[in-house]
C-alpha cells in the first residue's frame, strides 16, 4: 500500500471513529433549549427513552461522570492537535514530519476514544434487559446512519 492511500485509509478509519465518539456524546447530553436547526434528530434523554427503571438510573448515572470527563479531556487534546494539524498544513513552508506527527498523535487519541466508547456501552449493555438493548442498538444506528463529518459539510454548502 503506497503512502497516499495509506494515509486515505488512516483518515477514513479516523473520521469513522470521530463519528461513534460525537454519537455517543450527544446521546449523553440532555435535550437543548432550542430545536436543532438540522435534519438530525434532536437528542435524547438516554434514561427516559430506554426506561430505565430506579436501580438501572442510580447504576447509569454512577457510570456517566467518569466516562464524561475522560471524553471530554480526550476531545479537548484532540481539538488541539487538530488546531496544530491546520496550522502545519496551512504553513508558509509545510512541514511535513510535523504535520505526519499531529495526525499520528490524533489517530491515537482517537482510538483511545473509541476504547473509552466501547467499555462505556458495554457497561451499559450490561444495565439494560433485552428490549433495552435493542431500543439503544438501534439508536446508535439510526444516527450513525445520519452522521457527516464538519469538514464534508463544509466543503458541501
Amino acid at each position: 500500500m503506497n503512502h497516499a492511500t495509506w494515509t486515505r485509509s488512516l483518515l477514513a478509519i479516523s473520521l469513522a471513529l470521530n463519528l461513534g465518539v460525537v454519537a455517543a456524546l450527544v446521546l449523553r447530553q440532555p435535550p437543548p433549549a432550542d430545536p436543532p436547526a438540522t435534519a438530525h434528530e434532536a437528542p435524547v434523554n438516554l434514561q427516559d427513552y430506554l426506561e430505565l427503571t430506579g436501580e438501572q438510573r442510580q447504576h447509569w448515572q454512577q457510570l456517566e461522570p467518569g466516562f464524561l470527563t475522560e471524553v471530554s479531556a480526550n476531545w479537548n487534546a484532540i481539538r488541539k492537535h487538530r488546531e496544530a494539524l491546520v496550522r502545519h498544513i496551512f504553513a508558509a513552508a509545510p512541514d511535513r514530519q510535523a504535520i505526519d506527527a499531529e495526525q499520528a498523535a490524533i489517530a491515537r487519541l482517537q482510538a483511545e476514544q473509541q476504547q473509552r466508547v466501547i467499555a462505556q456501552l458495554l457497561a451499559e449493555r450490561a444495565l439494560l434487559n433485552e428490549a433495552q438493548r435493542v431500543r439503544l442498538m438501534e439508536l446508535l444506528l439510526r444516527r450513525y446512519a445520519q452522521e457527516s463529518s464538519e469538514e464534508e459539510l463544509l466543503h458541501r454548502e
